[in-house]
């Protein structure tokens, strides 16, 4: 079997044994014996083997994938074009959900004894968040970029510290002689052939830790929280669908010149670790050996496009703010007009490039777009309940939105054609690193 038939078999199987787990049993000690002490546990070091190597990734990618470009008008037209596609994806993503809350209109009528039931369940959890959406987003968030200490920033996940170092090594790369540049090159080729073998130790165990991650989430779900709060699930799920079936499907086939059906056939393997790790930064090494050995995209493309789209480029993220906010707005009756609600659109977006790439990432961002247009922070915690199973979706079409990225800037920079994800088929990939 192959490896991504196994890891959806994982899928599957863990998400039908924890419904049936919590259904049966969701308050025996066994259960939770088992959630804390394997299923947990397992998925746990799947998901940290894969966070393990982002940042080498990321550094080895991005300045290799500079230094390949060569001249740095080149660098920054790919970036260009690069940026302005994910801020037209994730802009047409947030509008698409608030189209939708408008036309439904999941909260106006929501019972005010469920919504005390639900703030009262999750208070607590809201206000862990509200301190780390203290910091907030803003000027200082553009600032931060530059690190004062890229080490600092490695260790700290800061990806966009990161992502900016390894944007000035690369060009300076090709700014310095090439008999001084080679030995650097070489030392980032051989960091990035590891780093793709640990990966390859990592998806061994990825069917495992699918089944873990999984029922780990199905077996605690409350099925009444979700009762509860389901027309607003409903809502969510609904935006994130027709966005990646007609939205990036439309920008994957007018932009990239790719048939919809083969690039999501070539994207399984990246959907299906997003949906079970619910982390853009997790899923990036599935998403660049995605892109290079199934759409054969170059990796000096791959390596610049995806790590920026892993911390910059949440189509998901966006949908699922906009969404939100309204919902809450319309649970306690705060009418905003058509300003207000462009104006929450551009927040989303922005605050979505803003949110970090793991799991519940964008929830103190959220906090602060809601008390931007009138609504009580604290509020967020009417939709806690539900958060992990919207993180998984919502997480699927942002890495999904990143390789459609991929194909775009591919076929306009780097000569790509949609022939050669296609002629593939059928074939075994090349063994290739990410940063080679």
């Amino acid at each position: 079997m192959k490896l991504h038939n196994k890891i959806l078999l994982g899928l599957v199987l863990g998400a039908a044994c924890g419904v049936g787990a919590h259904f049966l049993a969701k308050d025996a000690g066994w259960l939770a014996w088992f959630n804390n002490n394997v299923a947990n546990p397992v998925g746990q070091v799947f998901l940290r083997m894969l966070l393990m190597v982002v940042v080498p990734l990321v550094f080895a990618s991005i300045t290799l994938g500079v230094a390949g470009l060569g001249d740095l008008r080149r660098v920054g037209r790919v970036g260009a074009r690069t940026i302005s596609y994910f801020f037209l994806s994730t802009a047409l993503s947030a509008a698409l959900g608030l189209t939708l809350v408008n036309l439904v209109k999941p909260g106006a009528g929501m019972d005010p004894e469920t919504r005390q039931e639900l703030y009262a369940a999750y208070q607590s959890d809201a206000a862990g968040l509200q301190a780390r959406a203290e910091v907030g987003f803003g000027i200082r968030t553009f600032v931060n970029i530059v690190p004062r200490n890229p080490v600092e920033a490695a260790a700290n996940m800061d990806m966009l510290g990161v992502i900016f170092f390894a944007l000035m090594c690369g060009a300076a790369l090709t700014l310095i002689p090439e008999q001084r540049a080679r030995p650097m090159i070489q030392v980032l080729e051989s960091l990035g052939d590891i780093v793709i073998k640990i990966i390859d130790f990592a998806m061994k165990l990825a069917p495992y830790g699918v089944f873990g991650l999984i029922f780990y989430t199905t077996s605690r779900f409350g099925w009444d929280v979700l009762r509860q709060l389901g027309l607003y699930v409903v809502v969510v799920v609904l935006g994130l669908f027709i966005h990646a079936t007609v939205g990036l499907s439309a920008l994957v086939s007018i932009f990239g010149r790719l048939n919809p059906l083969v690039f999501w056939r070539k994207a399984r393997a990246s959907v299906i670790t997003a949906f079970s790790t619910s982390s853009s930064n997790a899923t990036l090494p599935t998403n660049i050996a995605v892109a290079e050995q199934e759409l054969r995209i170059p990796s000096q493309i791959a390596g610049f496009v995806l790590p920026l789209g892993a911390t910059m480029n949440m189509n998901g993220t966006s949908l699922y703010e906009g969404v939100t906010v309204l919902f809450l707005a319309q649970v306690f009756g705060v009418d905003l007009n058509l300003g207000q609600q462009l104006i929450v659109v551009l927040l989303s977006v922005l605050m979505a490039i803003g949110a970090a790439g793991v799991p519940g990432g964008s929830l103190p961002l959220i906090m602060i777009v809601l008390a931007t247009v009138g609504v009580p922070p604290e509020s967020i915690a009417i939709i806690l309940g539900v958060d992990r199973i919207l993180d998984m979706c919502r997480t699927t079409l942002n890495v999904s939105g990143d390789l459609t990225a991929a194909v775009y800037v591919a076929r306009v920079e780097a000569g790509w054609k949609p022939e050669m994800a296609v002629a593939g088929e059928g074939t075994p990939p090349p063994l290739r690193s990410a940063a080679s």
